[in-house]
């Protein structure tokens, strides 16, 4: 019964979210709420364990992280996808100047190990975390154990209200821009997925069940791990299953969308959420009362250095100041918050299936890559170095 009681649990806090953000319009991000709740639940009645006892455990995690990927994959072309390169120089020049900012006058705040302990975590997720924490415990730097972690949960409090605004700001200004697709338009685009679905070989619709499509999906995830292994992970798996999932839904191998077709997609993404925010069970009311200042003082900084950052590339990059921000945002949400926010932002936005496509396909591709630049690529590179001058 303790598993059904946890499942319910976690459904009920991201429901609960779900419900701030449509009343608040998403001013109000539902996963901000929802971590709130999973912290007072851990600070009072929720067992550590609860994504595991809600079947969301290692496991589950380590299957649809890539299958996720490959479905984003999907809701994307390659002229997309390598129009992206300025959403990954902006992203990564934010987390540049993320750093620069939060050493330069933190180290005149604090003493340097707390301010190099915080600022991987600042611009990273779990992986620079625990990169850290590890470094700073083989060092024998125990003393500031807390920090990487405090940072890396306190980080989300802000980086999902301020990157939620500046989607809603970019959604705005787009949506002015909007041109209604013409009849012409829409027969180009379905010929064009009809040429696509020709490229293999054709299954009947009575076949396509979701087993077929799970199936078909898993083994692009498969290829995009093996890939990855192939380069000794020079190049993540993460960015691999991105690229695949585009490439096999440009050669008709998978649908677009793939995953809301075999009716799953909602399901995983559920189950993601509650296995990232069981993570908040680490921090403690003990632990962040001493560190707390420090923390949220770091990562001020490091919000300002990134704006200061992407607020420069901006006009060059032919990019606006909220949709650059927003990208370099993405170092304090990653996946699959950059998706949350982002599909919760539009679809609050207009309610018009033309104009929430065209939001999508100018904000999507930028967020997804945008953190993938953040969180998987400068956050490791910029803790390997501090590790090595803690």
């Amino acid at each position: 019964m303790e598993y059904l009681i946890a499942f319910l649990l976690v459904m009920v806090f991201i429901f609960i979210g779900e419900w701030v953000s449509t009343f608040s319009k998403a001013y109000i991000p539902s996963i901000f709420i929802t971590a709130i709740l999973f912290i007072i639940g851990f600070w009072t009645f929720l067992p550590e364990d609860v994504a595991v006892q809600a079947s969301f455990g290692d496991e589950f995690i380590a299957i649809i992280v890539p299958v996720l990927l490959v479905h984003l994959g999907t809701m994307m072309d390659i002229k997309q996808l390598a129009d992206q390169w300025k959403a990954v120089v902006i992203a990564l020049t934010g987390a540049l100047g993320a750093s620069i900012l939060t050493m330069a006058i933190g180290t005149i705040l604090f003493d340097w190990h707390t301010v190099a302990a915080t600022v991987p975590p600042l611009i990273g997720g779990v992986v620079s975390t625990a990169l850290m924490t590890e470094g700073l415990q083989a060092q024998g730097l125990t003393v500031y154990l807390a920090l990487p972690v405090a940072m890396y949960i306190l980080q989300s409090f802000i980086g999902y209200p301020l990157t939620s605004f500046m989607l809603k700001k970019e959604g705005q200004r787009l949506l002015k821009e909007y041109e209604p697709t013409t009849q012409a338009d829409v027969n180009e685009e379905t010929q064009k997925e009809s040429k696509q679905s020709k490229k293999f070989v054709k299954v009947s619709n009575q076949y396509k069940t979701s087993a077929f499509v799970l199936a078909k999906v898993a083994f692009v995830a498969l290829l995009a791990m093996i890939v990855s292994q192939l380069t000794n992970e020079t190049i993540d798996s993460s960015i691999c299953a991105l690229i695949l999932g585009v490439i096999a839904h440009q050669i008709g191998f998978l649908e677009k969308n793939v995953l809301n077709q075999a009716k799953v997609f909602n399901w995983l993404m559920y189950g993601l959420m509650a296995y990232i925010f069981s993570q908040l069970n680490t921090v403690t009311p003990q632990i962040l009362k001493g560190i707390i200042i420090q923390v949220l003082v770091l990562l001020i900084l490091g919000v300002l250095g990134m704006y200061a950052a992407s607020a420069l590339l901006a006009k060059s990059m032919k990019m606006s100041t909220p949709m650059a921000f927003a990208t370099s945002l993405t170092a304090l949400c990653g996946f699959p918050s950059d998706y949350i926010l982002t599909s919760e932002v539009i679809h609050h936005l207009t309610s018009d299936e033309g104009k929430r496509n065209y939001l999508l396909e100018n904000m999507m591709p930028k967020m997804l890559v945008g953190g993938f630049a953040t969180v998987s690529i400068a956050s490791i590179i910029i803790a390997s170095i501090l590790l090595q001058v803690l």
